[in-house]
């Protein structure tokens, strides 16, 4: 059995030392499909850090109104840590927002006169609210609009921040949707120009298939040979992309920590090393497989 399978592998070998050049054309083709899912999972990875930080500033405030009672205010506060959208709510209290504002007008004297002149804290109770993503504060906001929670809550700030929140939501989901239409579009161009290698290693092999056919070679034989190309093909292919990434890791690391020192491409990349590795070789060893079979079939009578 293993003396028919070293045969098989022996002749895609052959088979793809003949179309050696189709086969690099196939190869940098399923490079790029390889490249793309690399990048976009640790561009997926890297986004998630800067999104998490442009989410952090992005909240909505509830204020309450000037007589609403503190328990009322923690019994919303712990209805909303029951929503799965909830990812902190945190209370403000009218000393803490008058505080707050005091350090941060310090300077301003004009401001602070006025507002001593007031002779009382004008602010409100608030709630901080921060949504795991983005997309999620038009559902906050449907809950807190429930008839029960009219009487002590004066305004909520979400539609003033809705721009900017939308702006987050349509930015992050078109880089995602755009990444991953442009991966397809890659991934069926490799499949015809693998399905194109296949053919002519088909037809360059036709009297040797002939030949096999005469003294009785299986089918199992004539054609798994083409499926070992596809698998060939692949691993290198995968190989390549694997070093490729490394290296553009290494490189762009500085540069995007001087931009984002939170954002550290050849951390994620080791961090990320087997899952790495993994996605490269299903991916090429993949489209090798597919195209090959896809080929055979069409192809190959057999």
């Amino acid at each position: 059995m293993s003396t028919f399978i070293k045969r098989i592998i022996r002749a895609g070998w052959i088979s793809l030392k003949r179309n050696i050049w189709l086969g690099v054309a196939q190869i940098i083709v399923m490079m790029m499909v390889v490249l793309l899912v690399s990048f976009f999972f640790i561009f997926n990875k890297a986004s998630d850090v800067l999104i998490s930080k442009i989410q952090e500033k992005v909240d909505i405030s509830v204020y309450f109104k000037s007589d609403t009672d503190s328990e009322k205010i923690f019994s919303l506060k712990s209805d909303l840590s029951k929503l799965s959208e909830i990812k902190t709510a945190t209370y403000i209290s009218k000393d803490d927002a008058l505080e707050s504002f005091m350090k941060k007008h310090m300077g301003d004297t004009v401001l602070i006169d006025s507002l001593n002149e007031v002779g009382e804290n004008p602010f409100l109770a608030s709630l901080s609210i921060q949504a795991r993503n983005a997309s999620q504060y038009a559902k906050i906001q449907s809950f807190l609009d429930k008839p029960e929670y009219k009487d002590i809550i004066d305004r909520v700030d979400y539609f003033q921040r809705k721009p900017v929140i939308d702006k987050i939501f349509f930015v992050t989901s078109s880089i995602n949707k755009g990444t991953l239409i442009f991966s397809i579009i890659l991934f069926v161009l490799a499949f015809l120009v693998a399905l194109n290698t296949i053919r002519v290693a088909i037809y360059n092999s036709k009297d040797e298939i002939a030949t096999m056919r005469l003294v009785g070679a299986s089918n199992f034989f004539i054609r798994d040979p083409f499926i070992i190309q596809g698998i060939f093909l692949g691993l290198i292919a995968a190989a390549l992309s694997f070093i490729l990434v490394f290296v553009v890791s290494f490189f762009l690391d500085g540069k995007i920590r001087m931009l984002d020192p939170e954002i550290k491409l050849i951390e994620i990349f080791f961090s990320s090393f087997w899952m790495i590795l993994f996605l490269q070789a299903l991916t090429g060893v993949g489209l090798g497989i597919v195209s090959s079979v896809v080929g055979i079939r069409k192809y190959l009578n057999v």
